[in-house]
This record gives structure tokens, C-alpha cells and sequence, in this order.
């Protein structure tokens, strides 16, 4: 049976560059980085030549990326980094609805220390509006943080703005562009971020590894204590493998950013016109405009999700739901229904996400099977015979 892959917004499969570039600190070169001897060294010079790589997708200085395991402890750190270091009775956190659970969770944490959190709504579309930001800005506000690019929507926030925002208030600014990363361009000057969270296994690279970048003069709380690793910042042996694994990562990223955008976003579109016009009752959740390349979620009127993923993946097509850290909850999506969908909406979408290995045959495969699994579906609900315009729910002409 073909397989089809079609969830990169989950992760994405390995790049054979970044494999190979990997393979050698897996087995020969296998010295920890932090030792003074030959070995040491090769190793100590693979993961500043990956640190340099990234800085140079991020348009970022090398010494300002610390690596992590991944974005969701990047996020963290930078949440409880800025938080821990502030001195004040009274310390105030600014995010929005549709963040990864990795900044909200966080977020709920640190309010649990004394830390009130203002959670801003988005629009329809799934962006946010800067003045809603500013307008919860309080006198002791110590950290915005906003997300690059939705994962669920792939809906791409006004950064530049909030930025600007942030620095005319002197307030950290963290963004978690772990969804953005190898996808648009990410530059840390222009879009006036303090703090940025990333993961290797968003764009090709292997899973376990990730990095925040620091602006430089930004002062964090050590989330870790141990060694001197890192600059003092992230004790612990480095993951050498995963650091050039995900360097190599962001220099195919940086080299091939541009077309493969352009390829990516014309399969996204003919995959998503090529579903509205054959099957009925669908429609986009989200921005169409401002969003990812990579990105497309749908709502499919008197069909379960879940359902249809599983259905989907019968026929050798893999999609979702939404984010993978969520699969299984019995709860919506907290993202779509953010955005005013229902809770029967929000179980009626799927999301397909392209990436760097997504091809015209791969579009034309679910082009062909996913109409008649939809349509098996419907067949059997209570109101199949129902014209289309009588599926909705109210919701759904917001």
C-alpha cells in the first residue's frame, strides 16, 4: 500500500544530510565536548560550528543560542528564567489563547508561585491583535510571550509589531517559533525578540534536540543546575549527534528556504482546493493568508476527526487531529475553539501538514481516496440527507 505522510507539523522525517553529518559523532567521534583531548576537541568544534549554522538561519550571534532537548524545555526556560530572575512582589506574564501547551502549561505552573498571567484572546482568523496585547501590558509586566506560527493553524503572529511593543515598554519579549523555524524566515533583529524557541525535528533535523535563543544581555535564571555547560546557562552533557544533526538542519533550511516554500505552498493550496471542490461541507479554519506554507486544516461538517484520520491512515494517508502532544485528550482543541469554532467543529478537523518531502504523487493520492472516506462516513449520520447548508452549526458562519 502506498504511505503517505502528511502530519510534518507532528515532525518531520530525518534529512539524509543531517544524518550523515550526524553518523560520525554517534560512532568514532564520540568525545564529550566539555573534555580537553583530541577527542574532546573535534567534538567541542562540531557543536560551535552547529551553533554558528543556527545563528546564521536566525540571524542571531553564535554565543546567543544555548541548546536544549527540544522546544518544549526551551519554552520553559524562558518563561521561568525571566519569571525566577525578577526581585518583585509582584510579577505579571502576558500570552495568548492559542499557544502550545508548552507556554500555557508553563504558564499555569508559574501562576501557581504568585505570578498573575493575562491570557489574551485571538481573532477569528487566529491571529492576535497587537493593541489587545498592549492593552494588557501592566505596570509590572516582566514577559510577553506569542508564537511565532500556530501549529494546529499554522496561522503566523504580527511579531515585528508586538516587538516593538515590548521594547517601547522595556518587557521581555519569548516567542515560540518552534512551528516557523525552517519554514518562513525567523530573524531575531527584525522581528525584536528577546527569547526563541526552537526544535530540530520542526525542519529535518532528529528528535531530542532544540535551542533558545538569548538575546545578549538578557538575564535568565538558570532553569538547571549542574556543570558549566553552556556557558553557565544549561548544565549537562551536550548531545553532540542531535547539536550537528540539527545544525546541518538549519544550513539546508537557510539554503533552500525560499523555493522550497514555493513548492511547498502551491502542493498545500492544490491539496486544499482540490478537497473543497470534491467533497461538500468543508471549510478552512484559520487565516488562509497568513499562515505557513506548510500548513492546511480543515473542518469537515458531519465527520468525526478522529475518525477520519484513522480511516485515512487505513488507506496509507498519515494526518491529524491537531498537535501530537494533545492526541488522545477527549478534549477540543483548545486553538479552534480560541478561534469561536464548536466543540463538534473542533472534533470535525483535521490538519494535513506538508514539509521538504512532500510530493505531486502524494497530493494526488489523497486527492483520489479521501472523498469516498468522507463520503462512507456521512452515509451513515443521522442527517446525510440533510442539504449541505443545514450541517452547520451557528458557530460556523462566525
Amino acid at each position: 500500500m502506498r504511505r503517505v505522510y502528511l502530519d510534518n507539523n507532528a515532525t518531520t522525517p530525518l534529512a539524509p544530510e543531517a544524518f550523515e553529518a550526524m553518523k560520525p559523532f554517534l560512532l568514532e567521534d564520540f568525545g564529550n565536548a566539555s573534555s580537553i583531548h583530541a577527542y574532546g576537541q573535534k567534538a567541542r568544534a562540531a557543536v560551535e560550528q552547529a551553533r554558528e549554522q543556527l545563528a546564521g538561519l536566525l540571524n542571531a550571534r553564535p554565543n546567543e543560542i544555548i541548546f536544549t532537548s527540544g522546544g518544549t524545555e526551551a519554552d520553559n526556560a524562558a518563561l521561568l528564567g525571566i519569571v525566577e530572575n525578577v526581585r518583585s512582589e509582584s510579577k505579571h506574564v502576558v500570552t495568548t489563547a492559542i499557544e502550545h501547551t508548552a507556554v500555557l502549561h508553563t504558564a499555569r505552573a508559574i501562576e501557581k508561585r504568585g505570578v498573575q498571567v493575562t491570557t489574551v484572546r485571538v481573532g477569528a482568523g487566529g491571529v492576535v491583535d497587537p493593541a489587545d496585547i498592549e492593552r494588557a501590558l501592566r505596570p509590572d509586566t516582566v514577559l510577553i510571550s506569542v508564537m511565532h506560527a500556530n501549529n494546529e493553524l499554522g496561522t503566523i503572529q504580527p511579531l515585528e509589531e508586538i516587538g516593538r511593543i515590548g521594547r517601547e515598554h522595556d518587557i521581555y519579549f519569548h516567542s515560540d517559533a518552534v512551528q516557523a523555524v525552517g519554514k518562513v524566515p525567523v530573524d531575531v533583529e527584525k522581528l525584536g525578540v528577546d527569547l526563541l524557541s526552537l526544535s530540530a525535528h520542526k525542519l529535518h533535523g532528529p528528535k531530542g534536540i532544540g535551542a533558545l535563543y538569548i538575546r545578549r544581555g538578557t538575564i535568565l535564571k538558570p532553569w538547571l543546575h549542574g556543570g558549566h555547560d553552556e556557558r553557565d546557562r544549561r548544565p549537562g552533557t551536550e548531545n553532540v549527534p542531535g547539536i550537528v544533526g540539527l545544525g546541518m538542519a538549519a544550513e539546508l533550511a537557510r539554503r533552500q528556504l525560499e523555493a522550497e516554500a514555493g513548492r511547498v505552498v502551491a502542493l498545500r493550496d492544490r491539496l486544499e482546493e482540490g478537497i473543497m471542490r470534491a467533497v461538500p461541507g468543508v471549510r478552512v479554519n484559520g487565516d488562509r493568508g497568513r499562515r505557513l506554507p506548510t500548513t492546511a486544516n480543515l473542518c469537515f461538517d458531519m465527520v468525526e476527526g478522529e475518525a477520519l484520520v484513522i480511516a485515512l491512515d487505513l488507506k496509507g494517508v498519515a494526518c491529524s487531529t491537531g498537535a501530537a502532544c494533545s492526541s488522545g485528550t477527549v478534549e477540543p482543541s483548545h486553538v479552534l475553539v480560541a478561534i469561536g469554532r464548536s466543540a463538534e467543529e473542533a472534533r470535525s478537523s483535521v490538519r494535513f501538514s506538508l514539509g521538504r518531502f512532500t510530493t505531486d504523487d502524494d497530493i494526488d493520492y489523497t486527492l483520489d481516496v479521501l472523498p469516498a472516506v468522507v463520503e462512507r462516513f456521512r452515509s451513515v449520520t443521522p442527517h446525510a440527507n440533510k442539504p449541505v447548508a443545514q450541517w452547520r452549526t451557528p458557530s460556523a458562519r462566525h
